[in-house]
């Protein structure tokens, strides 16, 4: 039945030109946004989920950032210990050098301080925007954001890297230590090799003298003078003593008497005498081809000495004595290992943060992939689908035209 009311065929065309343009203008949507999913109403599940890794992104961009800051921060304080370290052993040289009596240690003494004015200032001047990491001004360690964590409920929680702080601080003081003034004539403190306190014993060439620390108690003292009577070493008279504190034991102290002995021998190139330590018993060997004298003194009543945090034992650094230049060589190898662990310390956490970092970027070059894999239009699908529905346009246009024109046929019926 043909009617004048109505034209189906005319609707069918128009519905499927509506489609066609409709579809048409969601390919040049995406054609000149570049995105098939571009807000909620294109895909609103898949919108969410690339929304939200945006601000991850995001996120992480600023992160980077809080590490690089971060790094930098760590690298000035590597620099500025390694300085410290190269410093130190300048400072070892001439202290070494003041082991010999035939020097003049008060100039050595003078270049001494100039050095440690030098490590108070690299220390002072080690900030970067305002944070000093050696200074020994605080003791908290340093958080650098370092990560964004989602869990699968979707919470979000903060990482960081901890920086510990490396004091390398000269404003710390340590207390020298006194040495007790009650003599102890036997050998109930110290035992030279079956010799009482106080007296000389000779000890023949190639031969080897035991002394063991016999007891120990808060304020006892040791000493332990080598006396080269024949010449034949460049040792001369040389004292080196300790006095205990309420946690040491007859180890600490024995190693500690050896340890002054040893580094004394390493820092004059001494081949003539060797030391070494089998728990509370140190051990003298004379290889110097003639007799040396070894005393050793103990006392009662003496006071120990307190260590300063940091490098604040280079204020109390003074060569121009024996005794001094000989306490010297043996804080200097102590503190030369606190700059050392300071500058390998921060070596590792600017080499983790740089790591980190190196992530994070990765991390954000995934994301940003990820994101573009659900949103991004696929230009070449685009202009093909584009030129198919421009065909399909023109064909719709063309069979509502059509359409339109049926109605006409109708009026032959009434000529």
């Amino acid at each position: 039945m043909s009617s004048i009311l109505t034209n189906n065929s005319a609707m069918v065309a128009l519905e499927t030109l509506r489609n066609i343009n409709r579809n048409l203008e969601g390919v040049q949507s995406e054609i000149s946004t570049g995105k098939k999913v571009a807000n909620a109403k294109d895909n609103a599940a898949i919108w969410a989920i690339s929304t939200v890794m945006s601000t991850d992104v995001s996120s992480f961009k600023q992160i980077s950032d809080s590490l690089n800051l971060g790094s930098s921060t760590v690298g000035v304080a590597r620099s500025a210990a390694e300085k410290v370290v190269s410093t130190l052993q300048e400072m070892k040289n001439l202290i070494v050098s003041a082991q010999e009596g035939n020097v003049d240690r008060d100039k050595i003494q003078t270049d001494v301080e100039a050095l440690r004015g030098t490590i108070s200032s690299i220390v002072g001047a080690a900030q970067f925007n305002g944070l000093n990491l050696i200074d020994g001004s605080s003791t908290a360690d340093v958080d650098v954001l370092s990560s964004l964590d989602r869990n699968s409920s979707g919470a979000v929680s903060a990482s960081y890297v901890s920086i510990a702080r490396q004091d390398l601080s000269l404003s710390n003081t340590a207390t020298a230590a006194t040495f007790g003034a009650t003599a102890v004539t036997n050998t109930t403190i110290i035992n030279n090799g079956g010799t009482a306190a106080g007296t000389a014993a000779s000890v023949a060439n190639a031969a080897t003298q035991n002394i063991t620390i016999a007891s120990v108690a808060a304020g006892n003292s040791y000493r332990i003078t080598l006396n080269d009577t024949a010449g034949a070493n460049s040792v001369g008279t040389r004292s080196f003593e300790y006095v205990a504190g309420t946690t040491d034991s007859v180890e600490s102290v024995a190693a500690n008497l050896s340890n002054q002995i040893s580094t004394f021998f390493a820092a004059t190139n001494e081949t003539g005498y060797s030391v070494s330590r089998a728990d509370d018993v140190i051990s003298i060997v004379n290889s110097s081809g003639g007799a040396v004298s070894i005393t050793a003194v103990s006392a009662t009543g003496g006071t120990a000495g307190t260590s300063a945090g940091g490098l604040g034992a280079l204020n109390n650094i003074d060569v121009t004595s024996d005794a001094g230049a000989t306490s010297a060589l043996t804080s200097i190898e102590t503190l030369l290992g606190v700059a050392i662990d300071a500058a390998a310390e921060f070596g590792s956490s600017q080499k983790r943060l740089g790591a980190q970092n190196e992530f994070v970027s990765t991390l954000i070059d995934s994301f940003t992939s990820g994101i573009g894999g659900l949103t991004d239009a696929d230009i070449e699908a685009a202009s093909a689908k584009l030129q198919a529905l421009q065909v399909q346009q023109q064909l719709g246009v063309q069979a509502l035209s059509i359409a339109n024109q049926q109605p006409q046929s109708l009026l032959s019926l009434f000529r």
